[in-house]
């Protein structure tokens, strides 16, 4: 494709779109400009999958750079960004508060949001960003500490004319902790109401994933039926399943971290044994089949091999589009984990088993799950009411001692 010669404000860029046919991102974009200060000439170029997302490209550096901005500063990533500012970003702060932000930066913003260029991190994305740190139950001041650096890092942007407005300054996040510890006051109120549910979604979640991939609506499911974190199903593997009692020995959990997803141990810091209904037996096997010999082989992927986080598979399924055609608009992966607890407390398994399967630190985290459905209440209260009438009823005169000599 023909080059095209643009005149900014300041820098001269040559443009162009070179089509390079078997790659995955094919439609090449680079634009080349001449540093005043140096005299060089530099290039920047990245691969996109069709020609009108590369013309978007070029044109945001276009706009850029009739800001004034260089650029290479106009497409640096926020990693980049903020670990080369981040001295200046955090100046100021007393030194008991560097370790915390320093945390999260590394733990939350960049696995989140690192890979995206400083303009085009918007209110939205970072929105969505922290309803998932929410959603994954990181603690109040987590959460704090992490939005605290973003916005320092990003004031920092605003300063160097990068951005106008400061996208991380959000408001409101606190009530969603209430709505929270609302829900974890009657977790059954989060569960699917049945079996054929939970068919409907994952089947739903699967068709609107790319290529319709089963391994969807399979992580639904399974995540359903054994009150499972996302990212515990991420970190099973072969080994970790015993198929001749049918049992699943949860030893680790897969998580973000600087430069994509680790694993690590469980939350509870311990593993714990999980029973494998029989519902999901047959794709459990076929799963094992699928992944190989290797026992460390991983049960559950991506269509190309990779971990599974929560993130991912809601961005893969369009999650919240489907389940709120569904009627399901509040539902959210951790749900299929309060799903199962429900449906086993409902099966009659006792408190303390339901504990270990759970991995709860504490019984009252499970009681909650034994709430009784109204139905209930009303039997308990016939029960009791039957067993006044039994006291209440007139009991048979003992038969009278007859002496004789």
């Amino acid at each position: 494709m023909a080059d095209k010669a643009i005149v900014p404000v300041g820098v001269r860029l040559t443009t162009d779109i070179e089509y390079r046919p078997n790659r995955l991102n094919p439609y090449h974009a680079r634009v080349r400009w001449f540093d005043p200060a140096t005299k060089r000439r530099l290039s920047l170029s990245e691969g996109k999958a069709d020609e009108d997302e590369a013309q978007e490209w070029l044109q945001s550096i276009i706009e850029a750079a009739e800001a004034g901005l260089s650029p290479s500063l106009a497409t640096m990533k926020l990693a980049e960004y903020g670990n080369a500012n981040m001295d200046l970003a955090l100046r100021g702060l007393e030194l008991k508060t560097l370790d915390p932000y320093l945390s999260g930066w590394r733990m939350r913003v960049v696995p989140a949001l690192g890979h995206l260029a400083v303009r085009m991190i918007t209110n939205g994305a970072v929105d969505r960003t922290v309803q998932n740190w929410i959603a994954d139950e990181l603690s109040r001041s987590t959460v704090k500490n992490t939005i605290a650096v973003l916005v320092r890092v990003m004031e920092q942007a605003v300063r160097d004319g990068i951005i106008k407005v400061n996208p991380a300054r959000v408001t409101g996040w606190q009530k969603l902790y209430k709505q929270a510890e609302d829900e974890l006051l009657d977790p059954r109120a989060l569960a699917l109401p049945d079996w054929e549910t939970l068919v409907t979604l994952a089947d739903a979640l699967m068709a609107a994933s790319h290529d319709e991939y089963r391994g969807w609506g399979e992580v639904v499911i399974f995540a359903a039926c054994t009150a499972a974190r996302i990212g515990e199903i991420s970190g099973c593997r072969v080994g970790d399943i015993d198929t001749t009692q049918w049992i699943w020995t949860v030893r680790r959990q897969t998580t973000p971290a600087p430069g994509g997803l680790t694993d690590k141990g469980t939350k509870g810091k311990r593993a714990r044994k999980v029973p494998i209904v029989e519902e999901i037996r047959p794709l459990v096997a076929q799963r094992i089949l699928s992944a190989g010999p290797n026992p460390d082989a991983r049960l559950f992927t991506g269509p190309r091999g990779g971990r599974i986080s929560t993130a991912v598979l809601r961005d893969a399924t369009h999650w919240d589009t489907v389940v709120t055609k569904l009627g399901y608009e509040h539902l959210r992966r951790h749900d299929l984990r309060h799903t199962a607890l429900t449906w086993f407390a409902d099966a009659g398994v006792q408190v303390h088993v339901l504990r270990r399967i759970a991995g709860h630190g504490s019984l009252t985290t499970t009681q909650r799950y034994l709430h009784p459905d109204v139905h209930k209440i009303t039997a308990a209260g016939a029960a009791l009411s039957a067993h006044f009438n039994v006291l209440r009823a007139p009991r048979s005169l003992p038969s009278p001692i007859v002496m004789t000599r």
